[in-house]
């Protein structure tokens, strides 16, 4: 009997957590000037018309290219920078190692809309890009362009804890035993750790992409043109009208949630594995 309520209150909570997903991909097939009229789920008469509306309206396949490639330039920067710097603080002991890794992890406190300013003033500012000199004056630098938006996400404090995290687990008799058989760091890493680090990677690709993918304040502010804009911003495009188109802005939301849930279920086994390892390991 226990059990039985236990299934069922799960039951009830996914039910919850879904309807607005069920009814987000409703309104995106169901006719502007049906979108209010009825309670059904299921349209009475669908239509592609809004998805037609959203890539014309709001140039959305641009946006979509765009924000793909910032979030793959991100992904794959924070999957080699993030689990390098995590083995070599759990692994290549150094000095001044640990308060260096805590100041690093500190930086994750501080809130984003804190650092707005000085990083559109660093991005503005980089020398002989966007008109600049060689002092960085005189131009926009890399503002408004996919480098300018796609530089502050190559480096994630939180994807280095999580790297530093695993690492710190592993065991070191293995690098231990290759140093006695004469192997240098990096073919230590790159053939007995690293492939022991696909959990690790699928977790920071899963969690860099979606950060990236969602971020809309920092492309708000960086960018100006429509040729630059991510996803985020062209679905703001529909709200910032007075009349607000509910069809066409609920059918870009489904089109801009289908690349997050390819990445997650792509990588779903070692994501869940990844968690799994380190709730344990924790």
């Amino acid at each position: 009997m226990r059990r039985a309520s236990f299934v069922a209150a799960l039951i009830a909570m996914s039910l919850i957590v879904l309807l607005p997903f069920v009814w987000m991909v409703s309104l995106a097939f169901t006719p502007q000037e049906q979108a209010f009229g009825s309670l059904s789920v299921i349209p009475a008469q669908p239509t592609l018309d809004n998805f037609v509306t959203a890539f014309v309206d709001a140039n959305l396949l641009r946006a979509l290219a765009n924000s793909a490639i910032v979030a793959s330039v991100a992904v794959t920067a924070n999957c080699v920078i993030a689990v390098l710097a995590g083995y070599a603080f759990a692994m290549l002991p150094f000095r001044g190692a640990t308060p260096m890794f805590y100041a690093l992890v500190a930086t994750a406190a501080v809130p984003v809309s804190v650092t707005l300013i000085p990083l559109f003033l660093m991005i503005r500012g980089i020398p002989l890009t966007g008109g600049n000199d060689l002092f960085g004056a005189g131009g926009s630098g890399l503002l408004d362009t996919l480098a300018g938006v796609v530089l502050p996400y190559l480096v994630m404090p939180m994807n280095i804890f999580l790297a530093r995290q695993f690492f710190s687990t592993a065991p070191v008799e293995l690098a231990e035993a290759a140093r006695i058989d004469g192997a240098g760091e990096w073919r230590i890493f790159t053939q007995i750790y690293l492939p022991l680090a696909r959990p690790l990677v699928a977790v920071v690709a899963v969690f860099s992409f979606t950060g990236v993918w969602d971020d809309f304040l920092w492309p708000l502010v960086s960018t100006t043109s429509a040729d630059t804009q991510t996803v985020q911003l062209a679905l703001a495009r529909f709200l910032a009208s007075g009349n607000v188109q509910y069809g066409p802005l609920m059918a870009g939301a489904v089109l801009v949630t289908i690349p997050v849930l390819i990445v997650f279920l792509f990588n779903q086994r070692s994501f869940i594995s990844g968690l799994s390892d380190g709730s344990l390991k924790g």
